[in-house]
């Protein structure tokens, strides 16, 4: 039995556990998984037996429970410090930190009307919804992070920092819509969100959900 137990949703449509399963594979541990699949008449009861939220994921270590995805982070990073998880320079890191945040809290149309599917493609869906102006508001949001990100410390790789870091596990989730609805990108956006779908955490992650049998209609 591994030390750490990661809750999860399902991996084609959990978001939030992307995230925290993706900071967890970073710092190179052995790991077990628990997938619970959501929108079931037992998920609720299912995950409250694991988590006190309610909610995935959620990270069991002994007796401890981390749940929220930045906390997460924030503990994986004081157990494994040479794992990369925040930049090293710290204007940097308070960057990444502020960044990640913001993902965090907000982006609410974004989410709700792109929500994330890693096995669906849909163009018709993401024109509709950028025709909404608070979606297309967060994406142009979104995109002026990653450029921004990008233009002042990412030139010593191809993620966020340079090299791949919780900010990009934070918005991995966002590129796999961006991809789904055809979101249209150019640049440094583009090269990004390529770089973050070709990564191969990523792919382990898609070939795990490709192979699931549940389905949720977000409609």
């Amino acid at each position: 039995m591994s030390r750490f137990t990661i809750v999860l949703g399902n991996k084609r449509y959990s978001s939030w556990s992307l995230r925290g399963w993706l900071v967890l594979k970073q710092t190179g541990a052995d790991f077990d998984e628990i997938v619970v699949p959501l929108d079931q008449p037992q998920s609720k009861a299912e995950i409250l037996s694991h988590s006190p939220a309610g909610k995935v994921p959620a990270l069991k270590v002994g007796d401890a429970v981390v749940w929220d995805s930045l906390a997460i982070a924030e503990y994986l990073n004081e157990c494994f410090p040479t794992a990369g998880l925040w930049p090293k320079d710290a204007a940097a890191r308070a960057l990444a930190r502020s960044v990640s945040a913001e993902m965090h809290a907000g982006f609410a149309a974004l989410r709700g009307r792109l929500p994330m599917d890693v096995c669906t493609q849909d163009a018709a869906r993401g024109k509709r919804a950028l025709a909404e102006p608070p979606v297309a508001a967060d994406v142009a949001r979104v995109t002026a992070i990653w450029s921004d990100c990008r233009e002042r410390y990412g030139r010593g790789g191809d993620f966020l920092f340079g090299e791949w870091s919780a900010a990009d596990a934070m918005y991995a989730p966002v590129a796999t819509r961006f991809t789904s609805y055809a979101v249209p990108l150019q640049g440094l956006s583009a090269r990004y969100r390529d770089a973050v779908m070709a990564a191969p955490a990523m792919k382990e992650w898609f070939t795990a959900a490709a192979a699931e049998t549940w389905v949720i209609d977000y409609e």
